[in-house]
C-alpha cells in the first residue's frame, strides 16, 4: 500500500473495528504466504492452503479499499 492509504489506515483503525480486523488478517495472511512462497516445494494441501490464502488476502484489500476510498472523497 502507498504510504498516504497507510496514513489513513492508522487515522481509521481506533475508529472502525472491522478495518482493524482486516488489515490484521491482511497483514497475518502476508507473513503466512512469504513463509509458504520461501519453501521449494510444497505438497498438493499446502499448495491449495496457499491459493485460498492468497484469495482470502485479495477479498480482503478489495474491503479494505473499499473503505478507504469511502473516506478519501
Amino acid at each position: 500500500m502507498d504510504p498516504q492509504d497507510e496514513t489513513l489506515i492508522n487515522r481509521l483503525l481506533g475508529d472502525n473495528p472491522d478495518l482493524k480486523t482486516l488489515v490484521d488478517n491482511h497483514r497475518d495472511y502476508e507473513k503466512r504466504l512469504e513463509e509458504m512462497n520461501k519453501r521449494p516445494h510444497l505438497s498438493t494441501e499446502e499448495d491449495l492452503e496457499r491459493k485460498k490464502l492468497q484469495k482470502a488476502k485479495l477479498a480482503g484489500k478489495d474491503k479494505i479499499e473499499r473503505i478507504l476510498a469511502a473516506h478519501r472523497n
